[in-house]
């Protein structure tokens, strides 16, 4: 249990919680680490302390059931910890799953740091599909609530976040920089004639990349439109505010998003396994595992620089940086009263002095 008050005097100055809310949240962490999964039974099995597990799951219940969280406090604690600096790249996108019958639908906002999205903002979507521009609008405006005085480089977003609402939303002074791509079959206009994306683009071979002289209009908006074939033959299209010759690799930071999604997913928490069927535990629920996605990231980045990982003949790491730090703490939170020294010295990691 000491371990559990020494958490909880970490996580006090970066969030302001008190009490059994803190208790909970460094309980809630551990047992995370442990279990690495987010199944409430699964997690009421690695809650260190003395309680049952049958009450532990009740305490989890409750938790989700009755803490109004502040989503505010969490995104400030997410930037505070990863120490992200502005300009800002932001990346928006949604996943989907199913459980039963039960169809999950989250739109989420995050920013782009070393590859990873950090989740700020999100919205869980009551219907399956596509999100629409007032909910596009809407993240963007909760976003700009909690940091004003953001200085953002620009927004992406894939062949979704496209159409003539939501540019006009991006382009109104003061603009919105952004990178979207669009789709080979939505059309071009030059002032002269319209013709879809993949015509126009039709004589690039795989690795060449082409960018439209002056603005163009799509969807009704004038924008500058950048292309590139890719090696499997489809068509990379990107639109942007202003003439940028480096669209097309900026529009690649996208994938941060992609890789938060697996971190969630299989290859971290197993959000999959949830049973949740209300919206807002599920949003809770994505609160608490962001701050464990911090926890991980930073001490795996403390251990590849002390003792890189080691890369494999196609030049890739042989493991992720969250994956590094991630089994790291899962070997300390397994065996706490053994490795009580490493357990203070991760802490650090999570402390936002």
């Amino acid at each position: 249990m000491n371990q559990i008050i020494l958490l909880r005097q970490t996580l006090k100055p970066l969030l302001g919680w008190h009490g059994a809310r803190l208790n909970f949240l460094a309980l809630f962490l551990i047992a995370l680490l442990r279990v690495k999964t987010i199944n409430l039974v699964e997690l009421a099995t690695g809650f260190r302390s003395n309680a049952k597990t049958e009450s532990n799951y009740k305490r989890l219940q409750r938790f989700f059931r009755s803490f109004d969280l502040d989503y505010v406090v969490i995104a400030k604690a997410v930037v505070t910890l990863m120490d992200i600096p502005q300009p800002w790249v932001l990346s928006t996108d949604r996943t989907e799953w199913s459980f039963g019958a039960k169809r999950f639908n989250i739109l989420l906002l995050g920013v782009i740091h070393n590859g990873v999205a950090y989740p700020l903002v999100w919205e869980m979507l009551e219907k399956k599909g596509n999100s629409n521009s007032d909910e596009r609008m809407d993240l963007l405006e909760r976003f700009y609530s909690i940091f004003p005085d953001a200085k953002v480089a620009y927004v992406t977003g894939d062949r979704e976040f496209i159409g003539k609402t939501w540019l006009s939303y991006l382009l109104i002074e003061p603009t919105i920089r952004f990178r979207l791509r669009i789709r080979a079959s939505d059309r071009i206009n030059d002032g002269r004639k319209e013709l879809r994306a993949s015509i126009i683009f039709a004589h690039l071979q795989p690795g060449q990349t082409q960018v439209l002289s002056g603005k163009k209009l799509v969807w009704g908006r004038k924008v500058y439109v950048s292309a590139l074939r890719l090696d499997n033959g489809e068509l990379l299209i990107v639109i942007t505010p202003d003439f940028c010759n480096t669209a097309i690799s900026d529009y690649g930071q996208r994938w941060g998003i992609e890789t938060l999604f697996g971190m969630f997913k299989t290859r971290g928490f197993c959000l999959e396994s949830t049973h949740f069927n209300n919206s807002e535990r599920l949003s809770k629920l994505l609160a608490l595992m962001a701050l464990a996605l911090c926890w991980a990231v930073k001490t795996g980045e403390w251990l590849h620089q002390n003792c890189p990982i080691k890369i494999k003949k196609h030049g890739r790491l042989a493991k992720s940086i969250f994956r590094y730090g991630l089994d790291y703490l899962r070997s300390i939170v397994t065996d706490l009263d053994l490795k009580q020294k490493e357990f203070l010295f991760s802490l650090k990691f999570l402390s936002c002095t």
